[in-house]
């Protein structure tokens, strides 16, 4: 082979090389900032790491695994967790999102203005400041139980009685904005012919959202509902406001106990290993959602 076919034979490799360039930096950030902490954590959950009261840490394998899967507090927060993510995320911002995006289509410019401030609002505010907002509004001597009072209604303690329920109604009063942004985009993409050639053929309302809106939605449907969820698995700092997973362990979700292990007990290495089974319960469900998505294709 000539230099000249070898120089030609270098140069798409030269080419891509340069193309890949420019990506260099992020790469590095990536694997500083998030490959690195990540790998960290993967070696302290195979450990016995504490905070305090230890010279040094030693390698116990599967134990800590082994250890969450035997202790009743850890399966009492997967299944508040799962109650958690199905109520506040899966049915409540995303039903309530596209609820919210099918009506501002119909209402008038004023309504539109007013409604999406007040649920944008929701959503801007800090997660800690929400959940404080929550704790006043669900609280012995809040606003929930002022209003039923003035209706001569029953008043409860709300955070003791029903404490999973509350937080899960203050995770869809923060987080159903991003539900009805996605949902807004995805319905002015519909052909208005289309709807109104269902409606001529005598469809009601919900068999047109059943039978025409959905279905020429359904991946910005399963793409909000993958962001939510995950989004919702990771919630600490609304619970920890409203109720620091109590009373006992009744609103005690993944998040909240995992820092119960970690930093209330200085169990380093356990916390850790919690964490990353939790990171394991979000990939389960993008699993399934990424594979509904690639189904509809």
């Amino acid at each position: 082979m000539t230099g000249r076919h070898r120089a030609r034979r270098r140069r798409p490799h030269r080419g891509k090389a340069l193309r890949l360039l420019p990506l260099a930096p992020a790469t590095a950030l990536l694997l500083l900032f998030l490959a690195g902490p990540v790998a960290y954590c993967v070696a302290i959950a195979f450990t016995d790491t504490q905070l305090t009261g230890q010279a040094s840490a030693s390698f116990v394998g599967v134990a800590n695994f082994r250890r969450a899967f035997a202790d009743d507090g850890f399966r009492n927060a997967v299944v508040l967790t799962l109650v958690f993510t199905v109520l506040s995320s899966i049915v409540g911002q995303n039903t309530l999102g596209l609820a919210l995006a099918g009506l501002m289509r119909r209402a008038s410019r004023p309504v539109r203005t007013l409604t999406g401030a007040v649920v944008l609002t929701a959503w801007v505010l800090p997660e800690i400041v929400a959940g404080f907002l929550l704790y006043t509004f669900f609280n012995r001597r809040g606003t929930l139980n002022a209003v039923l009072d003035w209706l001569h209604l029953p008043a409860q303690n709300w955070l003791f009685t029903l404490p999973i329920l509350a937080v899960s109604f203050a995770n869809v009063w923060r987080g159903t904005a991003f539900s009805m942004l996605v949902y807004s985009a995805a319905l002015a993409g519909i052909p208005q012919e289309v709807t109104e050639a269902a409606e001529v053929d005598g469809a009601s309302g919900p068999q047109r959202l059943w039978h025409v809106t959905l279905p020429m939605i359904r991946r910005s449907v399963a793409t909000n509902l993958m962001l939510n969820t995950l989004q919702t698995l990771s919630v600490f700092g609304l619970i920890w406001a409203m109720t620091r997973g109590g009373p006992g362990n009744r609103s005690q979700t993944l998040p909240v106990f995992m820092y119960d292990q970690a930093f209330q007990k200085s169990l380093i290495g356990y916390g850790t290993a919690v964490a990353l089974l939790l990171l394991l319960v979000g990939a389960l469900f993008s699993v399934v959602y990424l594979r509904l998505m690639r189904e509809e294709v």
